[in-house]
């Protein structure tokens, strides 16, 4: 069987001739069956019974491949994709990913009670940034505990939108990096697992993960779809849910707009990026980028100003072993941040207003603050009233009303 279709050769016997015909499958058994027919002999047409078997168990048994995957890059964004050899993105594979993402029972609890069941987007909200939120139903205070335990996590939970593009580790620390000597903290596909069985999380096990995934009927024919055999294991959770998580993309915000000649700013907005985007203004730009930089973040790792003495014992120098890295932190995206509560590593900001404040007077210096925190002898940046509220309404344009649903 090629490209769908048989080749079988039909005798001609007043020619003595035999002609090749290419024919579908459902062709061929119809006309292999009026063959046999015709000859009228149950014996003599036994070989071609089992041919018609044979043909009919190949169109069962074929498994399509899986869809490769059109990951929509947007305008301007890097084209270099984090993603590893071993886990390609398919229409199947995504699709699957987002199922068992938002699946309660992936923390391996197989019952219905409540307070016992976790998935991803329980703490990854999708109409937060994929992050926990304030008025979260589970956590109303954005802070999550591990399922069973009630163990706080150890960081607060970070948006999950265009890691894709991100090349310098995960987390709020960069724990989990690709050169990581520990193969386990690699990529987002370790994430999952440690999501799944940390006891600040979702406190289960890969075994329980597995075993209440495969009691879902609905599962089976769908990894078959992704992977090619029914089979469910923690490796293809895994690399489903990943492929989920990489076809996450913010990119279509009034402030992309306006950059592709659109949409226009107000006033108000373009004064605020000017602020963003100056030393003497708000002096954002060197950690969050600009129009240059549209992820706006560099994903790279400074300490801001939050305390004069750190004490977080799982900083960047915990994984780095830089005493320079103390209080050191991951600077998040900025697009959706209007949807992104609570703030900073530790949640300690409710609202974009508290954090505006701390930038502008409440930064504190330390033997390990950031070179590029130009103002934290000054205690911030100390913009006007006026220019805080362009600042934010700056902000508010880097809000992707496509992916916040």
């Amino acid at each position: 069987m090629r490209n769908n279709y048989i080749n079988i050769f039909l005798e001609q016997p007043r020619r003595g001739k035999t002609r090749e015909a290419q024919l579908t499958p459902h062709k061929a058994i119809a006309v292999v069956w009026g063959v046999a027919h015709m000859r009228n002999a149950a014996w003599g047409a036994m070989p071609i019974i089992l041919f018609l078997a044979l043909i009919a168990t190949s169109c069962r048994d074929r498994i399509d491949p899986p869809t490769p995957y059109n990951l929509q890059i947007p305008k301007g964004f890097p084209t270099v994709l984090n993603i590893p050899a071993d886990n390609p993105m398919t229409v199947e594979g995504v699709e699957l990913g987002r199922l068992l993402f938002h699946d309660p029972h992936l923390c391996g609890y197989t019952g219905t009670e409540p307070d016992s069941l976790m998935s991803c987007s329980t703490c990854h909200r999708q109409e937060c940034n994929f992050d926990i939120g304030i008025d979260n139903p589970r956590f109303p205070d954005g802070k999550p505990k591990g399922r069973t335990t009630g163990k706080p996590t150890m960081h607060n939970v970070m948006p999950l939108m265009n890691l894709v593009f991100n090349h310098e580790g995960y987390c709020w620390n960069g724990l989990v990096y690709s050169d990581n000597p520990n193969s386990e903290q690699r990529t987002i596909e370790d994430i999952v697992r440690m999501a799944i069985t940390a006891d600040d999380e979702m406190c289960g096990t890969e075994a329980t993960a597995v075993a209440a995934i495969m009691a879902d009927s609905k599962y089976p024919p769908l990894f078959k779809k992704a992977f090619g055999t029914e089979e469910i294991t923690m490796d293809r959770i895994q690399k489903a849910i990943a492929q989920y998580v990489r076809s996450l993309i913010a990119g279509n915000s009034k402030f992309d707009r306006y950059l592709q000649g659109k949409e226009q700013l107000t006033p108000q907005e373009l004064h605020g990026y000017v602020l963003f985007t100056t030393e003497e203004g708000a002096d954002c730009f060197h950690c969050h980028g600009s129009a240059g930089s549209p992820l706006f973040t560099t994903n790279l790792f400074y300490n801001n100003g939050l305390d004069a003495q750190p004490t977080d014992t799982y900083d960047r120098s915990s994984v780095t072993g830089d005493p320079h890295d103390r209080g050191a932190y991951r600077a998040p995206s900025l697009r959706n941040v209007t949807k992104s509560a609570p703030y900073m590593h530790d949640g300690r900001f409710q609202t974009l207003d508290e954090v505006l404040n701390f930038y502008n007077a409440e930064v504190q210096n330390s033997p390990y603050i950031s070179p590029l925190m130009h103002h934290v002898n000054d205690g911030g940046t100390h913009l006007t009233p006026n220019e805080m509220a362009d600042l934010k309404a700056f902000l508010g344009t880097l809000t992707d009303d496509t992916t916040i649903r």
